[in-house]
């Protein structure tokens, strides 16, 4: 679908703008973005900080237990398969203790820095106002896990 200037706010949650892995499609969605925009319209993203280096301890060895409520649990693991730049290939492993399989799902990521995803930004025509390091809006690479960006649609 697409849009001409019907948003005053367009969000990507859960760290989805990750999931753009070419530089195409990065492009493609950019441009999306900001024809749905109205001008002064803002995009908010998250993306992991790739200087906090996450995927090194993505590995069996480091699982994560996530309660499911009062009678359930679930364990996630995760196992990096391959590091190409900005290109991170792993498998997840979930296991739900009460009486299933185990499932898993094979993913790929992009992690894009800063320095990069600004000329992303700039090609594309929004501005980056605002930019945090996690969700608590500390200041950006200083060892927060994120790239939180506000970026507004400047006038044609």
């Amino acid at each position: 679908m697409s849009w001409e200037r019907e948003f005053d706010y367009v969000v990507m949650a859960g760290h989805a703008f990750q999931a753009l892995l070419g530089d195409d499609e990065l492009r493609a969605a950019l441009g999306a973005v900001r024809a749905a925009l109205t001008d002064g319209g803002q995009f908010g993203f998250e993306t992991r900080d790739p200087l906090t280096r996450a995927s090194e301890s993505w590995a069996t060895e480091t699982p994560v237990e996530v309660a499911a409520g009062a009678a359930a649990s679930m364990r996630m693991t995760r196992q990096v398969r391959s590091v190409d730049g900005e290109i991170v290939v792993f498998a997840s492993t979930f296991d739900i203790p009460v009486g299933s399989a185990p499932r898993h799902s094979d993913s790929t990521l992009r992690f894009l820095g800063a320095d990069r995803l600004d000329v992303f930004l700039a090609g594309a025509g929004p501005a980056v106002p605002e930019r945090y390091g996690d969700g608590a809006g500390g200041p950006p690479g200083e060892g927060g896990p994120e790239i939180i960006a506000v970026a507004r649609r400047t006038p044609a």
